[in-house]
This record gives C-alpha cells, sequence and structure tokens, in this order.
C-alpha cells in the first residue's frame, strides 16, 4: 500500500513538473511572440521603407483620363501622372508599377493595400483627407462647363435647372455638383460615368445636356475624336491634384514631398508639365 502510495506520489510530481514546463516554455515562447510582433508592427507601419525594401511602388491610376493617364499606342502607362509617378519613383530609388481601375475603385484598393499609392488627378478635398493622407498638390486645373458647340443656353451653373448633366463617378466634381450646386440652383439630374471619354460621347450625342471638367483634358479627347463641344463661361472652380496614401504614413508623404520640391527646384517639373500641356506650370 505505501509503495503504490510512493509511485502514485512521485507520478503526481511528475506529472506537475511537466505541466510547469510547459507553461514556462509557452510564457517564453508567447513574450518573443510579441517582441516580433511589437518590431514588425513598427515596421509596417513605415511604409517608405517596406517601398524601398521592395524595390517597388504600386501606383494606382484610372489609365484612361488623357492627357493625365492613359494607355498609349504600345499599350503603356503614359501621360503627365504617369511621368510624375515615374519621376518621384525615381528619386525614392524604386521603379514604379502602374495599376490601371475606375476611379471610384482607386481608394478601396489603397485602402485593402493593393495599391501604395494614387497619382491620378485626386482633388485634395477636406473630406478625402479624413481617410487617406495626401502630397503637396502637383497640379492646379481651372474646371469649366462644358457643351455642345451648337448650345448657347448653358453658360452658367443657374442654368443647369432641368437639365440631365453627366460628371465622372466618384470624383471631386460630382460631390461639388450634389453638395454645392444642386442646393443653390434647383433640381437637375446628375448622370455618373466610369471614365471622361463615355460621357463627353454622350454629350456631343445629345444624351446629356452639359459636363464639367478641366481645360487640360478636354482639348485632347475633343482632337482625337472629333467631337462638337465647347467649354463656356468662366472658370466654376480650381481643383489642386495630390499624391494619396493611406493614413498615417508621414514618412512616405515626407519623402514624396521632398521628390515633388525636388523636380520643382532643377525644373524637372516645368519639362514634365510643358509636355503633355504646352505652357508653363501656374505659380
Amino acid at each position: 500500500m505505501n509503495n503504490t502510495y510512493g509511485s502514485k506520489t512521485r507520478k503526481g510530481w511528475s506529472l506537475t513538473a511537466i505541466l510547469l514546463m510547459t507553461v514556462l516554455v509557452l510564457s517564453a515562447c508567447g513574450s518573443k511572440a510579441t517582441d516580433n510582433g511589437g518590431t514588425n508592427g513598427a515596421q509596417a507601419s513605415n511604409e517608405l521603407e517596406q517601398i524601398k525594401s521592395a524595390g517597388v511602388i504600386k501606383v494606382g491610376m484610372m489609365g484612361t483620363y488623357a492627357p493625365y493617364n492613359f494607355l498609349n499606342d504600345k499599350k503603356e502607362m503614359d501621360g503627365y501622372d504617369a511621368d510624375i509617378a515615374r519621376e518621384v519613383a525615381k528619386r525614392l530609388g524604386v521603379e514604379v508599377e502602374f495599376v490601371s481601375q475606375e476611379f471610384s475603385g482607386l481608394t478601396p484598393s489603397l485602402q485593402a493595400k493593393k495599391l501604395d499609392a494614387i497619382i491620378s488627378q485626386m482633388t485634395i478635398t477636406d473630406d478625402r483627407k479624413k481617410v487617406l493622407d495626401f502630397s503637396d498638390p502637383y497640379i492646379t486645373n481651372q474646371v469649366k462647363i462644358i457643351v455642345k458647340e451648337d448650345n448657347n443656353d448653358i453658360t452658367k451653373l443657374e442654368d443647369f435647372k432641368g437639365k440631365t448633366i453627366g460628371v465622372g463617378l466618384g470624383t471631386n466634381d460630382e460631390s461639388y455638383l450634389r453638395n454645392e450646386v444642386l442646393p443653390k440652383v434647383g433640381d437637375f439630374t446628375i448622370k455618373t460615368y466610369d471614365d471622361v471619354i463615355s460621357s463627353l460621347k454622350d454629350l456631343n450625342a445629345g444624351r446629356i445636356d452639359a459636363t464639367i471638367n478641366n481645360l487640360y483634358a478636354l482639348k485632347p479627347i475633343v482632337d482625337a475624336n472629333g467631337f462638337n463641344i465647347k467649354a463656356v463661361g468662366e472658370a466654376i472652380k480650381s481643383d489642386q491634384a495630390g499624391i494619396a496614401v493611406r493614413k498615417d504614413n508621414p514618412e512616405l508623404v515626407a519623402a514624396l514631398n521632398d521628390a515633388l520640391k525636388g523636380m520643382k527646384d532643377d525644373g524637372t517639373y516645368d519639362t514634365i508639365f510643358k509636355k503633355w500641356f504646352g505652357e508653363e506650370p501656374a505659380q
């Protein structure tokens, strides 16, 4: 009976020792995992270092918005935005990878980490700054009303009442029409489009009464398609576009701003601007 009790006691102590060692090992592993997790978290927060480590920056743009971003005859991304992106990437010491998609999908893709940045004429607005960070502006656009060549009835925003107005889906222009123009002017219909060319085709065919866009975007599309459309009146607003990145990336934003400043200081920015718009950038 005593031997049996002693045997049971020894087995009990052995089991206790095994359990204790298991707890200690797991605790040590947990501590290491926490330490590593903290380090990885710090690295993950600095996306500039991740981009440099990967050697590439993934840039989202529509690819259907000449002369800003479009596919050329060689099916390569081309345009003002594309040249800005290539030069910025060069100054970051990485390659650029272009990812094209509809404008309305660019922000979700950026937030889902499918992109590192958006360089696609994204206007800097207070609403967008709630969910995105922006570089300093890299272009200022004057936006005007665009109508058919033979339309003399629409020359100002007040003339939109009772009309159908086309605009890009998810753009600052759409927000402007819905939130600022519609309440002031009165009832008119807003028809949205995934790209500029589709809205101008509908305008040219008389399916909408007017649209709003900037003059830099208008000229090459009209020249290429022979549309009978025109810009009328004074500029209704002025927009500034910046490079958009995910929130809380001060290192990346600072690096982008340094690249843009360097481009302006050494004349590279002016060269790119004149290449695509035939004039000096507005100061």
